[in-house]
């Protein structure tokens, strides 16, 4: 989709605390990286398997990540599996599912990769795919969209 110079999008900082709430996970601190194609999620434990004929994934997160609480087991569709490589120029063969990401008011579908993040400073990076056409990011700010939680998401 392409963008017009009059078109006003809204501002993300380089970090924001951001919401996957079909994932029960209300506080997850993300670095907004537009040279990062694929989002990325940190999760535990991530495991496939088949249910009735449909591929899934189970894997653990935590639902807040600025506590660290006891992680939450979530099961979800699987939607694909590919290859990605990492800032350090590893490829990985990661699933991906898709789940819905909140923002100040904003509410819509992406798609995310599962991955240990333990050594990475962010738990979940959000990359260009998942902001195109919504965002700008300045990258001299931080959490310039990162309200306290709100339970009413408008879904674009």
């Amino acid at each position: 989709m392409a963008i017009s110079q009059h078109t006003e999008l809204a501002l993300l900082g380089w970090r924001e605390w951001i919401e996957l709430p079909d994932l029960g996970i209300v506080k997850v601190k993300a670095k907004i990286d537009t040279g990062a194609r694929s989002s990325a999620l940190h999760a535990l434990e991530i495991e496939r398997f088949n249910r009735t004929g449909r591929q899934m994934v189970r894997f653990k997160v935590f639902s807040n990540y600025q506590t660290c609480a006891q992680p939450l087991s979530v099961e979800t569709d699987l939607l694909d599996r590919r290859q990605v490589r990492s800032s350090s120029g590893q490829t990985e063969l990661r699933s991906i599912i898709q789940t819905h990401v909140a923002i100040r008011g904003q509410c819509w579908p992406i798609e995310l990769t599962l991955t240990d993040r333990t050594q990475m400073g962010f738990p979940m990076l959000l990359g260009r795919q998942a902001m195109r056409g919504r965002f700008a990011v300045d990258p001299g700010q931080s959490y310039l969209q990162s309200a306290t939680r709100s339970h009413r998401f408008r879904q674009v």
